[in-house]
């Protein structure tokens, strides 16, 4: 199983390319900024921010406004996300 928190780092990185993405809308631009405040927060549990940030993510994921290679972002971080542990 790879390192959580090397998970979370690379999360993190897709989660900024998002966000400086100028060709993806804005409200998901601002949910993606949300979700990287979420993994980087390291007062809550590992599985919280996990859980929290699939949350997010999973709302805007069917937004019929996205680019297909944004949707593909939110995929791979979906995968990424569903690696990290839960409990």
């Amino acid at each position: 199983m790879a390192d959580p928190q090397k998970t979370i780092n690379y999360c993190v990185q897709m989660l900024s390319a998002i966000i400086d993405d100028s060709t993806i809308p804005r409200n998901i631009r601002k949910v993606a900024d949300e979700t990287r405040k979420v993994l980087s927060d390291d007062s809550q549990a590992l599985g919280m921010r996990a859980a929290t940030a699939l949350s997010l993510v999973d709302e805007v994921s069917n937004d019929p406004n996205m680019p297909v290679h944004a949707r593909t972002r939110i995929w791979e971080l979906v995968s990424q996300l569903e690696t990290l542990p839960l409990d």
